[in-house]
C-alpha cells in the first residue's frame, strides 16, 4: 500500500494505491495521523481510485481518521470509489458519516 498526498488550502487529499488490510492498517494509520498533524489539515479527502481491496482493518482506519478530523469541526469525504469498495462502505454504514463525491473538484467545492 502506497499513499500520495496533496494539500489544497486546508484540505489534505490522500490517494491510496494497493490494499488496505490488517497487514498495512497500523502503519497507514500512523502515517496518516502524522501527515494530518504536519499539514494542519482541517478536512480530509480519501481518493480511492487505486484501492484494490479493503477489510475491516481498513474500515477502522477510515473511521479513526473521521473521528480525529471531526473533533475539530472538519469533514471527511471519499472520491473515485470502485463498486466493491462502495459495497463495503454501504454495509459498514460509512456513508452516514462520510460523504461520497465523484471527483476532487466536487469534493473540494462541497466541503
Amino acid at each position: 500500500m502506497q499513499l500520495k498526498y496533496e494539500m489544497i488550502e486546508n484540505t489534505l487529499i490522500v490517494q491510496f494505491d494497493g490494499e488496505l488490510d490488517h497487514h498495512f492498517a497500523e502503519s497507514i494509520r500512523t502515517e496518516l495521523d502524522d501527515m494530518i498533524s504536519q499539514q494542519r489539515a482541517k478536512n480530509l479527502i480519501f481518493d480511492l481510485s487505486g484501492m484494490k481491496f479493503m477489510d475491516s482493518s481498513g474500515i477502522g482506519v477510515i473511521i479513526g481518521r473521521y473521528k480525529n478530523i471531526s473533533k475539530f469541526g472538519g469533514k471527511v469525504s471519499v472520491i473515485h470509489v470502485a463498486d466493491k469498495i462502495d459495497k463495503i462502505f454501504h454495509l459498514a454504514g460509512l456513508y452516514s458519516i462520510i460523504s461520497k463525491y465523484t471527483n476532487k473538484s466536487e469534493a473540494l467545492n462541497r466541503m
